[in-house]
């Protein structure tokens, strides 16, 4: 099997024409026939025993071509692309040209990375901004796990507010007939969640439990269900049951329940230290986003439009993973927000493009410092691996190939030199780019 020649046909895209000699050929077609023969009826032989000779007579010579060439090909096209030297980014269209007793040859058309140029990486400028945790961050916090930590009591004495959280029958109607879907009995509602169509949960609001009571709304015009898009109903509803969301004491007690400390004072400082923590981590993230933007800048190259599309592809895939394990689909999920598959993917556009750039330019900085990765480092890597992913060494080994194993470790030397050689300023203040962003440290958690 041999690379007969390379040619490049346009701007990132390889021709290759490939040859697989008569010894490997007829190898192969003597697998097929062995594959076979057992499933073919030929006249005077047991079934699966007649002689390659005989069944070729009968069928032609060529009946055992297809599966040989099938079984050949992927692997004559691979050791052809480490021959060009080219690095593949979309399968490539294949053509069979001859196929006889000698061999076969065939032309594999492909698509490859493209020639990068880029600009500056080491010494690169970034403002760091340090932002300290205040009393509001510190009081959101201990607001957000209080509230989680409510008691829910049912209300007797007083018609529903906001925020309480009611239990409903209902029922819709247009032009008083009922519809598909407008029924439900027994159903939570959060007065001010604003989980049902705008005016629905205001009209709950002063009724008391057992009361039945007639609510009035109009349905938005972009409504999901077109049939009812823009129409006036009415829901006849009964509330089953009010209740409140109890907020526990801010006191000591309230500390020993929630966290390790015995003191209000004790969990307030250590909530403030996880937030600092937090917004540290963030500006540590920013800078470095920052450095590496500039890195993006200064690329040069004509990339093709597939490895965006492969780009978006992972995207999308991950996002399905996340939804699936919170028991949803995306399928479900596009439903839902009446997006179509092709605005979803319009939605990774840009943070693809973005990653895709990145990686060439990282992987261009790897090429020019020439990184060198020992067998320690990838042993290393794959243990570092394991152990991130909580799982067996071997397995990882077999998920993940050596190639891209080295390919992300010179990745990441490229990311540690470009930050290690930036010139970083620190500044006491928000980040601009984060000014219209409120800050929500609900991550910071303090448990």
């Amino acid at each position: 099997m041999s690379l007969t020649n390379s040619n490049k046909v346009d701007t990132n895209q390889y021709e290759l024409e490939i040859a697989v000699d008569k010894d490997k050929f007829q190898e192969a077609v003597q697998k097929a026939y062995k594959k076979n023969v057992t499933k073919m009826n030929v006249p005077g032989f047991r079934k699966g025993h007649a002689p390659r000779s005989v069944v070729e007579k009968l069928y032609g010579e060529g009946v055992f071509f297809e599966d040989a060439v099938n079984s050949l090909y992927p692997v004559a096209y691979e050791e052809a692309v480490k021959s060009a030297g080219i690095e593949p980014v979309d399968r490539a269209d294949i053509k069979i040209d001859k196929v006889d007793g000698d061999g076969f040859t065939f032309k594999a058309t492909v698509t490859v990375k493209p020639e990068v140029e880029i600009g500056a990486y080491k010494g690169l400028k970034a403002t760091k901004y340090i932002e300290k945790a205040t009393d509001e961050d510190v009081t959101k916090e201990v607001d957000r796990v209080r509230d989680r930590n409510a008691r829910v009591i049912t209300v007797e004495d007083r018609a529903a507010e906001q925020g309480d959280i009611t239990n409903i029958n209902f029922e819709g109607f247009v032009d008083g007939t009922a519809f598909d879907g407008g029924k439900a009995d027994g159903q939570d509602l959060e007065l001010g969640s604003g989980q049902f169509i705008p005016g629905f949960e205001e009209q709950i609001v002063g009724h008391k439990t057992d009361e039945e009571f007639d609510v009035n709304v109009t349905f938005p015009e972009q409504y999901q269900a077109a049939e009812l898009a823009g129409k006036p109903a009415v829901f006849k509803v009964k509330i089953n049951e009010i209740k409140k969301r109890e907020l526990p004491d801010l006191d000591d007690e309230f500390a020993k329940d929630v966290s390790e400390f015995d003191t209000l004072d004790s969990y307030k400082d250590d909530v403030r230290q996880h937030i600092q923590e937090h917004k540290d981590e963030h500006a540590q993230s920013d800078v470095e986003d920052a450095l590496l933007d500039q890195v993006v800048e200064g690329l040069k190259a004509e990339i093709p439009a597939v490895m965006y599309e492969r780009s978006i592809d992972s995207y999308v895939q991950d996002f399905d993973y996340r939804l699936q394990a919170q028991g949803l689909n995306l399928q479900t999920y596009l439903q839902y927000t009446g997006m179509d598959m092709d605005k979803f993917r319009e939605t990774f556009q840009e943070q693809a493009e973005h990653q895709v750039k990145l990686r060439l330019a990282l992987e261009k900085i790897a090429e020019i410092e020439n990184f060198v990765v020992t067998d320690e480092d990838v042993e290393a890597e794959y243990k570092r691996l394991a152990e991130e992913y909580k799982t067996d060494i071997e397995r990882i080994k077999t998920a993940i190939d050596r190639e891209t194993t080295e390919k992300d470790i010179k990745i990441n030397r490229a990311i540690d030199l470009v930050k290690d050689t930036g010139e970083v300023t620190e500044v006491e203040g928000i980040n601009p780019k984060h000014q219209h962003h409120d800050h929500d440290h609900e991550e910071a958690q303090a448990e």
